[in-house]
């Protein structure tokens, strides 16, 4: 077989997956980090609402509306989704990296204290917090739960969603946010 051009398969580019060990996770970190994907901030609601900066994050089908996310087992959220039964998902536009990097900090209030430093509404259907300046939200009933290793896969039915204005979004890519530079179409 012949390398693919472009493509480095030596050593020091290439992981043993079965099990990784602390170099091997590494390099796997920056495989899965090769991939852009948009930023969101999941939260759940309930007597203390919880939330996350989280890329794991995909639509599912659009009829029946379901989507994704993916949340670690060890985050405060993932016990929140499971009480509460639901969760909201806010897409973040490039101009809140510092919604996403404010979510990301592991040293944050939490609790009530948690929602205080951004503006958000309870979404209408479970009341879970929704971010404002997002460039979409949903408001999602968890409809299942899988194993996804150390992480949770949590598909939601959606409830309901809308949408802001049509701002650039923020990118996550290579371990770092970026704001692409979208071409506007021309008439």
């Amino acid at each position: 077989m012949s390398p693919i051009k472009g493509l480095s398969l030596d050593a020091a580019t290439t992981a043993t997956i079965a099990r990784p060990g602390p170099e091997e996770k590494r390099l796997l970190r920056t495989v899965f980090g090769r991939f852009a994907t948009g930023v969101t901030v999941v939260a759940a609601g309930g007597s203390e609402p919880r939330g996350m900066t989280a890329n794991s994050f995909t639509s599912v089908s659009i009829q029946p509306p379901l989507i994704l996310v993916c949340i670690n087992r060890n985050a405060a959220i993932h016990q929140a989704v499971l009480a509460s039964g639901s969760f909201a998902v806010s897409v973040l536009s490039a101009q809140q990296e510092y919604v996403a990097r404010y979510f990301a900090d592991h040293s944050r209030p939490r609790g009530d204290a948690e929602f205080q430093a951004v503006d958000w509404s309870p979404a209408p259907n479970t009341g879970a917090p929704v971010l404002h300046g997002a460039l979409a939200w949903l408001d999602c009933a968890l409809a299942a739960s899988y194993d996804g290793g150390d992480h949770a896969i949590f598909l939601g039915t959606v409830l309901a969603s809308g949408f802001g204005s049509a701002d650039d979004a923020l990118l996550f890519f290579g371990g770092d946010f970026h704001r692409p530079r979208l071409r506007k179409a021309h008439p």
